[in-house]
């Protein structure tokens, strides 16, 4: 019985031995910072990014909505939940995206609209977050060195950022926003109170972010995004073209289509 024993518990020792191995691999994929934090540095491809307004040029016009480019149909919590006596306002900012849309004229995106980040740079107490988005690029700086948010700026378009780290987890905090952007496209408006509180993980070469937008004067509830994954790529982004505001007499839009673009 004994002689029976030995070579089965050899293999669980083993077997416990390479599942140890494995983990400790997969961990070493991930690198850190020397305080311990993973480093989010690098340039991360995310795809076609988030809900976001992409005008095509169709002759002499450019079409804003339902172009039958890439048409993607919207899933379940593509939208907040606004309450009801606010639905009134969303439908009609929807139905005058054209006019009240202010991505159109050039100005950044907003929160979470602009999705994740297209390149991360990280020290010890700050990240910069980079995007080359279709207005431009924009940054943001997050510090992590436990500082309270700024009280001596004006509300801006992405807000006053400060992050921290649960566990190996980047959260960040941006609020002080103004109320001149949209949560996503077809009018999701957010008020001056608007809160959003992002969530950003690595592993490997994967960086998986989330996103919750947070307005109890107009939102039903929280509106927790679907979750993105964008890879490490060697690709760098570069100066986006200047971004000119279109004549509101060439904006044009056919049969209204919900896209996720």
């Amino acid at each position: 019985m004994t002689d029976i024993l030995k070579p089965r518990s050899s293999l669980a020792l083993t077997m416990a031995t390479v599942s140890a191995l494995f983990v400790t691999l997969s961990a070493a994929q991930t690198p850190t910072m020397p305080d311990g934090h993973p480093d989010l540095s690098g340039t991360w491809d995310n795809g076609a990014g988030i809900d976001f307004v992409a005008p095509v040029q169709l002759g002499e016009s450019i079409c804003v909505r339902g172009c039958d480019t890439n048409p993607r149909g919207v899933q379940a919590g593509d939208r907040p939940t606004y309450k009801p006596e606010f639905m009134a306002t969303v439908r009609d900012l929807d139905e005058r995206q054209v006019e009240e849309d202010t991505v159109l004229r050039c100005f950044p995106p907003g929160l979470p609209r602009i999705g994740p980040p297209d390149k991360i740079v990280q020290t010890p107490t700050e990240l910069v977050f980079l995007y080359d988005d279709y207005t431009g690029n924009f940054f943001r700086i997050v510090p992590v060195d436990g500082r309270p948010h700024r009280s001596d700026v004006e509300p801006g378009f992405l807000g006053d950022a400060i992050g921290w780290w649960e566990d190996d987890t980047l959260v960040v905090e941006t609020v002080n926003f103004n109320d001149d952007t949209w949560l996503t496209d077809d009018g999701s408006f957010h008020t001056t109170n608007l809160r959003v509180i992002e969530r950003i993980k690595r592993d490997g070469d994967t960086l998986t972010w989330e996103a919750t937008a947070h307005d109890p004067e107009v939102l039903a509830e929280p509106w927790k995004l679907r979750t993105r994954t964008a890879h490490l790529t060697d690709v760098e982004i570069v100066e986006a073209p200047p971004c000119i505001e279109r004549d509101l007499e060439h904006l044009v839009e056919p049969l209204h289509h919900d896209n996720i673009r």
